[in-house]
């Protein structure tokens, strides 16, 4: 017999509220006018919190970009998945699950390229970073069970292919020479690099 999940406590509940404020007033101002143009006083007035609350939940604007768009990326990974069951080839089915990921990279091509910058270079230590690989790990994950259906792939090559095509994508959308290219050209890009890669296997 299962167990019901206790309701969080008045205390819990505040502070999921604070962070739902924050979430969403950060995400707002980050996509209407990009991270290197918002503040951290912007936010916390947004979020109708003080700016030491704010650093309570984020340390810096470069936390506050990862507490936003993880969310986006998780939300896209899930997509990705769901499509890729119903892909007609291997090459259709990764390119199920990087293509949403590569449209939320872009939705705000400044925003996408330092929540890159941020994941890789970030705090290690910090949870909203934490997360970030998190997802970066269930990306490769989903990606190494697509490649893991072909039988001529066994586990341990698919892990391996399917970490060389996360690194095509993210360079792929970190690239500076890529930042004024549409979502499109990047993604036939992605696709032309990994196609390649599958043939060689």
């Amino acid at each position: 017999m299962s167990v019901a999940p206790q309701p969080l406590g008045r205390r819990e509940r505040n502070k999921q509220q604070k962070l739902d404020r924050i979430t969403a007033a950060a995400d707002e101002l980050f996509t209407e006018h990009g991270v290197d143009e918002v503040t951290t006083q912007q936010i916390a007035d947004k979020a109708d919190i003080g700016t030491g609350t704010l650093f309570l939940y984020a340390r810096t604007k470069g936390e506050l970009l990862l507490l936003v768009q993880n969310a986006h990326y998780a939300e896209a990974l899930e997509r990705g998945r769901a499509d890729a069951e119903a892909a007609p080839s291997t090459l259709d089915a990764v390119m199920c699950i990087v293509r949403p990921i590569v449209e939320c990279n872009r939705v705000q091509v400044d925003n996408g390229r330092t929540y890159l910058r941020e994941m890789v270079f970030g705090d290690p230590a910090e949870p909203h970073h934490g997360t970030a690989l998190s997802i970066v790990t269930q990306t490769e994950e989903a990606i190494a069970g697509v490649l893991a259906r072909e039988k001529s792939s066994g586990s341990g090559d698919a892990a391996t292919t399917a970490h060389i095509i996360s690194a095509i994508m993210f360079l792929s959308m970190a690239a500076s020479v890529n930042a004024a290219l549409s979502t499109e050209a990047i993604a036939q890009d992605i696709r032309t690099q990994i196609s390649v890669l599958l043939l060689g296997m």
